[in-house]
């Protein structure tokens, strides 16, 4: 039947594609997009595999998937239905029509609380199904680690579990019902019974029960791989709706689901358990299944790395218990812990613990990408399951195996169930690599068999595993898959490669398009050899980046995708499109690529993917690169030698503050201003301060001389935000380091952090400045004393961007190593020093910087310590320096602003402190809700009047 197949997998000339795109715009409401950008966003998945789609469909409903079928019936186009693309086997990649989910068709249709069911439609986010569902007491079951952007489409095709599998069991065991769309155009509804089964689906099943009923493997709840076609077994009840599960966009398109939900424990805690090692843990984890705990997920030290807080032990299980109550949770864990053979045992139950430890296990999809000496680390080899009994066993021959082939690998995973994730430092850069890679999978797959296991115990084979599947299955079985497929979709139109006749587990590898050498950049990457290709590749595409509403939390990644939900303004996105630009196949015009420069355009610099991030892609800094080279010997946008200059601009402006001043408030000549400099219509421009703070403190310090042997000395850091524009934060810092006992000593010629010409990608400029920066400052680094910078994003450049351009400077990694927060250095300079209290409220927000460079640890101690009570909002701001200055940012800016800081200042009321470091925060607060917020310098210093 092969042979026959009416659908081809490539080899289409750009005329053709133009006509499939045209018909297609015609027959569909939704968004068709061939365009290059398009394309490279879908090219890859959470996996190690690429391939390039010819065009993007979101369709708007049901009847749009159905007309996009037939269209690309007609061209012979294979279709292939994807949500949030973080499979981690590349079956969210294809050559054909990517049909996206998540633009339109992410609805929760409906919920039946007395019946425990919810409709949703394929695009919509686990979390937002919790969320809907909540207020009843209910919850859907399964929760993969990426809950909070994976598609309820993309947990069905995969079969997905997550950690309360234990309890609730995989996603086919959730579903009540399906709506689909076969590529042949047949719309059916899966449930119980035959009714809805394609064409002679029945006489097949019929003519193979003794195959099905002896072809699988006993006692895996964890049983992911393959087609489920012993659903369909008649003692099994004939299940069409879980035998839909898990065949990966093979058989047909979802429009709908109907699900079933679970009552949600209203009370939660955590027993946290320690081990020797994982093997002892992972024998350990059946005996915990009699407690009926909520989830028995495990891992150990080298995935950990920071283990303090944790019981004794090399290896833990996390075990969640519920209950009606905090006590009755915490019971059932204390009695767990007390029941529990470990070495060690403690109890979490405040939210806030819990929730820290659980991010550790949830990032692992991420974290683990990276090995404790920086090197690479890939998802060929994840989530096979065998029976829990056998779990410790298998983990011993696993790191054997790995030991045998000169591998490393960090095991982890739903322990409970006795499957395991892992990523593995592959060599899939080579040639040779990449046979070694193949050698691995295989013996490693025979190595699963031979423990009773399954090759998939969640997320499904994708590439990675299918041409496999008959060393667990058999060939009999296996060409049952086959013909299995081809009731469904006897065009072979959909996602071919996957399953039933799939490819190679070698071929297709994402980093075989990348350049062999490193090209030439302008920052060193430290992290990554100094090869910009190694740090584009860290994006592995588990796309945290991806969250919006209240899942973030307080995270700042990435506000962009927050604001417009659009894949090319998410971490991910970018980072795949410049993955394409190196690759040249799709993204074909390198570093001047429009592509790339579109996309980066609303990137906020905010550095939040930095810390957000679990494998720590620097966004801000690849835009920086990317500007830097796209902008060699061409004209810049107007902003750039505004904005980006701003330093230059704002001293040769100084003496003439008040003059500036008033022509500013002359409307016709700001507006012919913001015209000529690229900047939004909407923004006032800020006033220059007519004394500035250098030559303030100058005078200040006239009769004043710090000790510089004493250790409560410190460098006062003129930046230009605070020099020009809110000199009233450095005099308010000064007061309060003075009342500190702290001693002062100023720069003794002009400095700057190179900000402005770093976000702008000036970096030749940013270069020459800092090494001026560094000849002016170069007799205080003898001091040893700490630097105190007022403007987190000054302190962020100095600390990141500083040694990160000059690597060969090593001045620059002395005074980044100077730079202290103003929390900071009065925590290290005046340890004993009580500030004074002021006792009241506080709201507004972490710079996004601070939070992804510098930390606020220093800065929470300080408040409570002065008595200013709350927690500021996550999120950015959205003006970002430049960014929400420049002309087409402003209703992005806005956007960003109405995420968490604006609605976290109007719930504070008039009452509370609105505390905001940064220049751009307070000055986005201002314009936008008329607040007025402060330093927190400022607000220690009022206390300090009483």
């Amino acid at each position: 039947m092969a042979e026959q197949r009416q659908v081809r997998r490539g080899g289409r000339d750009r005329r053709e594609t133009g006509g499939l795109a045209r018909a297609l715009t015609r027959a569909v409401r939704g968004d068709v997009d061939f365009t290059a950008a398009a394309r490279a966003l879908m090219t890859m998945d959470a996996s190690n595999y690429r391939r390039v789609p010819v065009g993007v469909v979101a369709p708007r409903d049901a009847e749009d998937v159905a007309a996009a079928l037939e269209v690309c019936r007609r061209y012979g186009v294979p279709v292939v239905p994807r949500g949030a693309g973080t499979s981690i086997a590349g079956q969210a990649t294809g050559i054909g029509v990517v049909l996206d989910f998540t633009r339109h068709l992410d609805a929760v249709v409906e919920v039946d609380a007395e019946a425990r069911t919810a409709v949703v439609q394929p695009g919509v986010v686990l979390d937002t199904l919790r969320d809907a569902v909540r207020p009843h007491g209910l919850t859907f079951g399964p929760d993969p680690s990426t809950h909070s952007r994976c598609t309820l489409g993309g947990m069905i095709g995969n079969n997905s579990c997550g950690a309360h599998s234990v309890a609730w069991g995989t996603t086919a065991d959730n579903i009540h019902g399906l709506s689909v769309v076969t590529y042949g155009g047949t719309e059916l509804r899966l449930g119980q019974g035959w009714e809805g089964a394609p064409a002679g689906l029945r006489e097949l099943v019929d003519r193979n029960l003794a195959l099905l009923r002896t072809g699988y493997p006993k006692g895996l709840p964890r049983r992911i791989s393959g087609y489920a076609l012993d659903a369909l077994l008649p003692e099994k009840g004939v299940d069409l709706a879980r035998a839909f599960c898990g065949s990966e966009g093979t058989l047909g398109v979802l429009t709908e689901a109907s699900v079933r939900l679970v009552e949600a424990p209203r009370a939660r805690a955590l027993a946290v358990l320690g081990y020797a090692d994982e093997s002892a843990a992972a024998e350990a984890a059946p005996g915990l299944l009699a407690y009926r705990p909520l989830t028995v997920e495990g891992m150990a030290e080298d995935l950990v790395r920071d283990v303090r807080g944790l019981p004794r032990g090399g290896a833990w299980l996390f075990v969640e218990t519920g209950g009606d109550t905090a006590a009755e949770a915490r019971s059932r864990a204390a009695e767990l812990v007390r029941g529990a053979d470990a070495l060690d045992g403690t109890v979490v139950d405040d939210p806030a613990g819990m929730r820290a430890l659980w991010r550790v296990r949830e990032d692992a999809a991420g974290t683990a990408t990276r090995t404790a000496d920086g090197g690479e680390a890939w998802p060929g080899w994840e989530d096979c399951a065998v029976p829990p009994a056998r779990l410790g066993a298998y983990l011993r021959d696993f790191r054997a195996l790995l030991a045998q082939h000169g591998l490393r690998g960090t095991p982890y995973g739903h322990f409970g169930d006795g499957c395991i994730h892992v990523r593995i430092d592959f060599d899939l850069m080579s040639t040779e690599g990449v046979r070694g890679f193949r050698r691995f999978s295989e013996e490693v797959a025979e190595l699963v068999v031979s423990h009773g296991g399954s090759l998939s115990g969640e997320h499904g084979d994708g590439q990675a595993r299918a041409e496999l599947l008959p060393r667990m299955y058999g060939d009999e079985l296996v060409g049952l898959f086959g013909r299995f497929k081809d009731v469904w979709d006897p065009e072979g139109g959909m996602n071919p490669g996957m399953l039933a006749r799939p490819d190679r587990l070698d071929a297709n590898l994402r980093f075989s398009v990348l350049p062999k050498e490193p090209v030439e950049v302008a920052f060193g990457y430290p992290h990554d050899g100094g090869d910009f290709g190694v740090a584009v590749r860290r994006c592995v595409g588990v796309a945290k980046c991806r969250v919006a509403g209240p899942s973030s939390g307080p995270d700042v990644m990435c506000p962009s995708f927050r604001a417009t939900g659009e894949e090319a303004h998410s971490t991910r996105g970018r980072a795949r499109l410049l993955h394409e630009m190196l690759a040249g196949e799709v993204v074909t015009d390198g570093w001047r690529s429009e592509e790339v420069r579109d996309a980066l355009d609303l990137c906020l610099s905010c550095k939040g993917c930095r810390s957000d991030c679990p494998v720590g892609v620097d966004m801000a800094t690849y835009k920086a690169e990317f500007l830097h080279h796209h902008y060699a010997g061409r004209l810049r946008p107007a902003s750039h030698y505004v904005m980006g200059r701003l330093p230059v601009w704002l001293r040769a402006a100084a003496p003439y503050a008040r003059v500036v001043n008033a022509l500013a408030r002359v409307r016709p000549l700001a507006a012919l201003a913001k015209r000529l400099g690229g900047i939004a219509p909407e923004r006032a421009l800020p006033l220059l301060a007519p004394v500035t703070f250098r030559r303030w403190l100058q005078d200040h310090m006239r009769d004043r001389t710090g000790v510089l042997a004493d250790s409560r000395t410190a460098v006062l850091w003129p930046d230009t935000f605070t020099d020009h524009l809110s000199p009233s934060v450095g005099r308010a810092a000064v007061r309060v380091m003075e009342a500190a006992g702290m001693g002062i000593v100023l720069p003794p010629g002009q400095v700057c952090c190179g900000l402005t010409y770093v976000s702008t990608g000036q970096l030749d400029r940013a270069r020459a400045v800092l090494r001026h920066t560094l000849d002016t400052v170069e007799p205080l680094l003898e001091l040893g004393v700490p630097v105190v910078v007022l403007e987190p994003s000054c302190a962020a450049a100095l600390r990141t961007d500083l040694p990160e351009l000059l690597t060969d400077d090593p001045r620059a990694a002395r005074l980044a190593a100077s730079v202290r927060t103003f929390a900071q250095a009065l925590e290290e300079c005046a340890p004993d020093w009580a500030p004074p209290r002021l006792d009241r409220p506080v709201a507004g927000q972490t710079h996004c910087h601070q939070h992804a460079v510098l930390g606020d640890e220093a800065d929470r101690r300080l408040r409570e310590r002065a008595g200013l009570i709350g927690e500021l909002s996550g999120g950015c701001c959205g003006l970002a320096g430049n960014f929400g200055f420049e002309k087409g940012h402003y209703g992005v800016s806005v956007a960003c602003a109405e995420d968490q800081l604006l609605p976290a200042v109007r719930a504070a009321g008039e009452g509370a402190e609105v505390l905001a470091d940064g220049f751009s925060c307070r000055t986005q607060l201002e314009q936008l809700e008329g607040r007025r917020a402060r330093h927190l310098a400022e607000a220690l210093a009022e206390g300090l009047d009483g």
